[in-house]
């Protein structure tokens, strides 16, 4: 209800009707939406591997930065649960296939949360504890 409340008010913000929206304007509306998802970790950023990854492991605000993940945890060989971590993207390792490639799951990729395998080549592997 409140998502249908915000809907209309840009729209009438906009001098939309539903009738006579163009499509532009819903896409901004979608925009709008996707950009303002609040989940007591701050509004999501444009890039938002790391947003993703704190919801998933805690963490505050410098860890939506991915690098920031490079820092966390000890250093670590590839294992299920470990933070895998590129110059600009981050995942969680979930799994390893029957020919030993890496299963990650990350926010941000291709603009959704998905698992695939990825190469590992020049990441950072981290896994839990003191640092």
């Amino acid at each position: 209800m409140f998502i249908r409340f915000v809907l209309v008010a840009v729209l009438l913000a906009f001098g939309a009707s539903g009738a006579h929206a163009k499509p532009r304007h819903h896409q901004h509306v979608h925009a709008v939406h996707t950009h303002t998802i609040h989940t007591g970790l701050g509004p999501r950023p444009g890039r938002w591997c790391g947003w993703w990854m704190r919801q998933q492991l805690g963490g505050g605000p410098a860890y939506n930065l991915a690098w920031a993940w490079s820092r966390w945890g000890l250093p670590s060989s590839p294992q299920v649960g470990a933070v895998v971590v590129w110059p600009h993207h981050v995942g969680l390792i979930t799994g390893e296939t029957a020919k030993g490639k890496w299963l990650v799951t990350s926010g941000n990729d291709g603009g959704r949360v998905r698992e695939r395998v990825r190469s590992l080549r020049g990441a950072v592997i981290r896994r839990g504890g003191a640092a």
